[in-house]
């Protein structure tokens, strides 16, 4: 069975949600194979104490865990915002297929926003990127994060 690009990210947001209740920045991302998601996860750099621990790195981890390879050939990443500089390198280096994200982040976004790993000349691989898949539900979770900790911060 074919799923759309909202199902897989209906399911990235389930683990931003995660995130989320964890008190962590809450980005969500899946990555599927063959139609089938073969890693889930979420933001956990808090609760690891690890600047890596982002959704995407443990995602990767996962799937080339499941794979046995570290090579993701023709796997895609859904995360609910765009992949920062850092996981944009490393899905170019595990040879990802595809990201699909929701929101951009214009602040540190690897993926067009602030500067393009994921599809650059100059490197042996490129991602296709498609941006902006239920891009108000993914804004709203950093959004309503944000003005969370914007309010505990007022009230010091």
């Amino acid at each position: 069975m074919k799923f759309t690009y909202k199902f897989y990210m209906q399911e990235a947001l389930k683990e931003a949600h995660k995130a989320l209740e964890i008190d962590e920045v809450p980005v969500g991302a899946v990555i599927v194979f063959k139609d089938k998601i073969i890693a889930r996860a979420h933001n956990q750099m808090m609760t690891l104490k690890d600047p890596t621990a982002h959704a995407e790195m443990i995602a990767i981890t996962q799937a080339a865990d499941y794979l046995k390879n570290e090579r993701l050939i023709n796997c895609d990443l859904y995360v609910t915002i765009e992949p920062c500089v850092m996981c944009a390198g490393a899905c170019v280096l595990a040879r990802l297929k595809k990201i699909v994200y929701g929101a951009d982040d214009p602040k540190s976004g690897g993926c067009g926003s602030v500067v393009n790993i994921a599809y650059n000349k100059r490197f042996n691989h490129r991602i296709e990127v498609v941006g902006g898949i239920m891009r108000e539900d993914c804004a709203l979770f950093m959004k309503e994060f944000f003005k969370g900790k914007r309010e505990k911060l007022s009230w010091k």
